[in-house]
């Protein structure tokens, strides 16, 4: 790959990455009920009501979960992998280079769900590093980042509190949490593109 390629494919990746994002994030604050109100719950809304909203008349939301934004993340996600292949010849990140690789459905599929779960564990490994920073820090509690920040992590950290030894002062939650992001990628993420792989050869 030349390195006009190799440049247009990190542009692609970066590009897909944060519309993927906007769209995964939206479908969080809904899960996690986040204020409407709060100016970045606003801006996740605004950037993706022109084409949730229409959707919404065919997908009603199931309880808290926001359907018509679950498939809208999913069908950006077999996008991305279509627009790699066909302009790169090789598949999204995490994926070996394999020559002539061209995935029937299935495995195109396969892929895109490995994409967005690693996309979604990538996320909250961020979001779990800013909680244990702003448990240092104490930033102003105002900060409209604050509210979502617990509020997306407080159902992962809760149950592993409850379930956790205490410590003292010491919360193992992150820690555990982290494990498990990083778990969840060898044994769910690398599984379904190795199987992709596969039946993309078959």
């Amino acid at each position: 790959m030349g390195y006009l390629a190799e440049a247009g494919l990190i542009l692609s990746e970066v590009l897909f990455g944060i519309l993927i994002g906007i769209f995964a994030v939206r479908v969080l604050l809904q899960l996690v009920r986040a204020s409407f109100h709060n100016p970045l719950s606003q801006f996740f809304y605004r950037a993706t009501n022109p084409l949730l909203m229409p959707l919404r008349k065919f997908l009603a939301p199931w309880g808290r979960l926001d359907t018509a934004g679950a498939l809208v993340t999913f069908l950006i996600c077999v996008v991305q992998v279509v627009v790699q292949t066909a302009l790169f010849n090789r598949p999204p990140p995490l994926l070996a280079l394999i020559p002539g690789w061209s995935p029937p459905l299935l495995a195109t599929l396969l892929f895109a769900a490995a994409a967005l779960i690693n996309l979604m564990l990538t996320l909250y490994f961020w979001l779990i590093i800013a909680r244990v920073i702003v448990s240092f820090v104490h930033p102003d509690p105002r900060h409209p980042m604050m509210p979502i920040l617990l509020q997306l992590t407080e159902p992962v950290f809760g149950p592993l509190r409850r379930t956790l030894p205490t410590l003292g002062p010491f919360d193992l939650s992150p820690l555990v949490a982290t494990l498990g992001v990083v778990l969840a990628r060898v044994l769910v993420v690398q599984p379904l593109n190795d199987l992709a792989v596969m039946m993309s050869l078959t």
